[in-house]
């Protein structure tokens, strides 16, 4: 038996021994409220038995917040972001960095409203998760000389700090798998303004473009309302238009699982009359029957990563901006032929 000491102590470690979800630990280890103190101490007691490093937050250490980008249709949190704050709040909890978290929609992240929420928790430095700033933010926090890191975004302009999943490579690497598999006619469906998915945008394009007589469309969605629904209309209508069409990329699950539902009405079957690819790894993915293929972004490697670099940029405030861009690695699927993706 593998005593646990010997290995990388894990949140859901803690979680198992004290009976409850990793959502509380991180909370706890976050020294966030709500917490009562007899789970609050229990907890602590077990992380401290398992050998679990807690650091008490440094007075010198400044303190710093995350806006996280709330779901278009709930305002609540998505779940891609779940993993990332878990990251964020584990490391945060190692370093002693004091931390805290809001949601905000995009569209309402003024200077003005950063300004208030930063102000609010008493916090220096800033976490923009999932939110790219409009031009006014950024003069803002160019001028206020803010400690900034985008995570799961990038700045094109390498103003400010960012982590992100590796875009293009795996868009490009998720549709190379498709035209090796003897796909052809390719669709994308996609549908965000924002930089990171523009990126899988350009990876989709530069792998069809690699490949002689392939062709590839790509749908744009309007997100206006649930994105597996509009992906199920877009495709039926695609492939309404033109039947020659024999797989799609999506730019996530969400988008693949809609995708999969359209051609199981139309009766072609998947995987040998269309391919589906889809993007994440998000719980969605594993639960699809058949399971979805697709691209695993480690989100709560991109939390970890972001605490990291504002660790760094903290302490050397006037250092050029970094951007570091995580890999994404292919989940074998039923919704393309196994021998297709060359995994063992």
């Amino acid at each position: 038996m593998t005593d646990a000491s010997s290995k990388r102590l894990r949140q859901a470690d803690i979680a198992a021994h004290a009976g409850v979800s990793v959502s509380t630990v991180s909370r706890v280890l976050a020294k966030e409220p709500g917490i009562s103190e007899d789970v609050r101490r229990q907890i602590l007691q077990v992380a401290s038995e398992l050998g679990y490093p807690i650091k008490v937050p440094s007075a010198t250490l400044p303190g710093t917040l995350a806006l996280i980008a709330s779901h278009g249709m709930t305002g609540g949190l998505s779940v891609f972001y779940e993993g990332i704050v878990e990251g964020l709040r584990s490391e945060a909890a190692k370093l002693g960095m004091p931390f805290d978290i809001r949601l905000a929609r995009e569209a309402k992240a003024t200077p003005e409203a950063v300004r208030e929420h930063l102000e609010s928790v008493g916090a220096d430095g800033l976490f923009l998760v999932g939110i790219d700033p409009a031009d006014p933010l950024c003069e803002w926090l160019e001028e206020s000389r803010t400690p900034v890191v985008l995570v799961n975004g990038s700045d094109p302009q390498m103003r400010f700090d960012g982590v992100s999943p590796s875009n293009f490579h795996g868009a490009y690497a998720a549709t190379q798998r498709m035209l090796k598999a003897g796909h052809r006619r390719i669709l994308h469906l996609t549908g965000s303004h924002r930089h990171t998915i523009r990126e899988r945008i350009r990876g989709f394009e530069a792998a069809v473009d690699s490949v002689d007589g392939a062709e590839g469309r790509v749908l744009r969605l309007p997100f206006e309302s649930n994105s597996s629904v509009e992906a199920h209309a877009a495709t039926l209508a695609a492939l309404a238009e033109d039947s020659g069409f024999s797989a799609a990329f999506c730019m996530n699950d969400f988008i693949a699982v809609g995708v999969l539902e359209a051609i199981a009405e139309i009766g072609r079957r998947v995987p040998e009359d269309f391919a589906i690819f889809g993007f994440d790894d998000l719980p969605c993915a594993e639960m699809a029957n058949p399971r979805l293929a697709t691209m695993r972004v480690d989100r709560v490697a991109l939390g970890r990563e972001a605490i990291g670099m504002m660790h760094f940029r903290l302490q050397h405030r006037d250092a050029p901006a970094r951007h570091v861009s995580h890999a994404v690695t292919p989940v074998t699927g039923g919704t393309l032929t196994r021998d297709s993706t060359h995994d063992p």
